[in-house]
């Protein structure tokens, strides 16, 4: 993986000086893919000369940045999407990597990653979290644990540049990055992963598995699991077509319980 294969994602940023200050940031860091969920460009347009003017010299961050709905829309083209935050939870992530282990844990892994950024106030909320495949924090304080947005960024781009950067290349250019070739390792991306989880869990449905509450919670378990195994298509369609068939055998009368 590459830096220019890592997108950063703001969900409902509330403060259009934070969102230049992450422009500044993650250009120090050679990361230039910037998405924002929850409002449009024409929502910052009365802030456009604050936010010009925090991003200092990286205002093509902003200008190139894309626009969503939410955050599933926005990482829908990632093989794996990973959340920020401090908390943990019975509707959050068990488990966390900090942000030096999920940098190195992204460097051999192929295809695009994204890593979310909830809102200054209260962070990623548990449904977005959800969303996410793994959970990340930076280690800090329990005294102040609140981090500033821009600040959270700059630390996780620097760990990217130390873990992905180019070594010796002070700085390269999003055109640098080229398709990967044909018959390269190329990781099932959100949908993919998504429509995959869903396919299992209707097997196993199928099978009468789900005869109690719990398929939605599975789901999100096997999506987790095939983003972070970085599955490609012709292994997640093997997968599938192993679950489809077990499904047909069994209600046929073809596999018998022991």
């Amino acid at each position: 993986m590459r830096l220019q294969e890592i997108i950063i994602i703001l969900c409902r940023p509330s403060d259009p000086g934070n969102v230049g200050a992450v422009c500044r940031a993650m250009m120090n860091m050679g990361l230039s893919q910037l998405r924002i969920t929850g409002l449009s460009r024409e929502d910052f347009a009365p802030f456009e000369g604050e936010i010009r003017s925090r991003a200092v010299h990286a205002a093509a961050v902003w200008e190139q940045a894309r626009f969503f709905d939410g955050l599933e829309a926005a990482a829908a083209d990632c093989a794996v999407l990973a959340g920020t935050t401090r908390r943990r939870g019975r509707r959050r992530k068990n488990v966390t990597m900090d942000c030096r282990e999920l940098s190195l844990w992204l460097k051999g892994r192929p295809g695009k990653a994204a890593l979310a950024f909830g809102n200054e106030r209260s962070g990623l909320d548990d449904a977005e979290l959800a969303l996410c495949n793994i959970a990340s924090h930076i280690p800090v304080s329990g005294s102040f644990p609140s981090l500033n947005l821009s600040h959270a960024v700059q630390i996780y781009g620097y760990e990217l540049f130390r873990a992905l950067g180019p070594k010796g290349t002070p700085e390269f250019a999003a055109e640098d990055f080229t398709a990967p070739p044909k018959g390269a390792w190329e990781p099932l991306n959100r949908d993919q992963a998504d429509a995959l989880a869903a396919a299992i869990a209707g097997n196993l449905e199928s099978l009468g598995f789900y005869r109690h509450p719990g398929r939605e919670e599975q789901t999100r378990f096997i999506r987790d699991f095939i983003s972070r195994a970085a599955l490609s298509r012709r292994e997640g369609e093997y997968l599938g077509d192993i679950f489809a068939k077990t499904a047909r055998l069994a209600l046929r009368g073809g596999v018998k319980e022991p």
